[in-house]
């Protein structure tokens, strides 16, 4: 019998202040342009040096606290690809992770 994964973050308030703050800084610096339907996000950054280390680091401690998304990383020849897949339920999750890499300060 499947069983799937609550959707909640294990994150304390001053882990998430963090980790957003990792979010943000990593946006501004290397965003390119994020696409969004529904329970689906594509994020593209800059392929730049230490960039795609990065992206791995945030999808790594993301997939602990928050297990339900799936998360993962592909290159293009032009872009680091971040797609986030959300369950049912979780798309005001997704939404604000993508927001998270959006901010500007």
């Amino acid at each position: 019998m499947p069983t799937e994964l609550p959707i909640a973050c294990s994150l304390g308030a001053d882990e998430l202040a963090a980790r957003l703050a990792e979010m943000v800084e990593l946006g501004r610096t290397a965003l390119l342009r994020t696409e969004t339907a529904g329970a689906h996000a594509e994020l593209r950054f800059a392929r730049a040096p230490g960039v795609r280390k990065r992206v791995d680091a945030i999808v790594a401690a993301e997939s602990r606290c928050c297990a339900f998304l799936a998360m993962r990383v592909g290159d293009e020849r032009d872009a680091i690809v971040l797609t986030i897949e959300a369950p049912t339920g979780a798309e005001l999750v997704l939404r604000e992770l993508v927001d998270a890499f959006g901010r500007r300060g």
